[in-house]
């Protein structure tokens, strides 16, 4: 299929919307939020059961995402393929975009890509997502709306044997007050342990959202990780949007 072939159930556009129009400001982004897979690529040689996992998408985050968007009225971009197959919170191109090895799983599919199959990803998939939202930052800054950047993700309790202690890490580059401002919100509730910078750091190299449309754009922005067992079931889920909107709505009005 070429770039110009018509969408359809397996190859949907790569962007799912909501609230597009909305002055909110605060401004959602969920890259990892899918875990589809064209069938042309034979899940790129993993398993069903791996399909499921972290390594194809973030368990959970989407379901946060759309929660926070019907909770705070706010514009939310969410991915609609697997990060296996272009990792959209990547620098397009670095080892990890397209990953050989995630975890310690192999992905032969992406074994040797061509240069065209390069730039099939990025042209069908890649570019679509990140034009969308610059396209919308681009107009709230021609309207002189403020914007923070929340990026939602998930993450292991485990990760290759070692036990992540944290319940819910906040990330962040330049944005130092919008993070500990949420964190402090967060650990108002003592049962919590919130880490800065966990499991994660923010790096140019490896990471996009927060680098380019907060740093690069002037915009406070953070990345929220939630550990993936919290938010595994319909209660996790209603319980963190329901924490996470009243930490946003708080920090907002500071």
């Amino acid at each position: 299929m070429d770039t110009q072939s018509a969408s359809s159930a397996d190859w949907p556009e790569p962007i799912e919307v909501l609230n597009e129009d909305s002055d909110c400001e605060i401004v959602l982004i969920c890259e990892h939020a899918a875990n589809h897979i064209p069938a042309e690529y034979d899940r790129l040689g993993v398993t069903e059961a791996d399909l499921e996992r972290h390594i194809a998408w973030d368990v959970g985050a989407a379901a946060v995402t759309r929660g926070l968007a019907e909770t705070l009225g706010a514009p939310a971009f969410l991915g609609t393929y697997s990060r296996l197959l272009v990792d959209l919170n990547r620098p397009f191109g670095c080892l990890s975009s397209m990953p050989v090895r995630s975890e310690a799983t192999s992905i032969p599919g992406n074994v040797d890509l061509t240069e065209a199959e390069f730039q099939r990803r990025r042209e069908r998939v890649f570019d679509p997502f990140h034009d969308r939202i610059t396209a919308r930052l681009d107009a709230r800054d021609a309207a002189g709306l403020p914007t923070r950047i929340v990026a939602i993700h998930s993450f292991t309790p485990v990760y290759l044997g070692v036990a992540r202690p944290w319940h819910v890490g906040i990330l962040f580059d330049q944005s130092a007050d919008f993070a500990e401002a949420t964190m402090a919100a967060l650990a108002q509730d003592p049962a919590l342990v919130v880490g800065a910078n966990v499991p994660y750091v923010i790096d140019r190299d490896e990471d996009y959202a927060i680098p380019v449309f907060g740093t690069d754009r002037g915009n406070p922005a953070i990345l929220v990780e939630i550990r993936n067992d919290l938010i595994s079931d319909a209660a996790g889920i209603a319980d963190w949007t329901r924490r996470m909107t009243r930490v946003l709505q708080d920090v907002s009005t500071q």
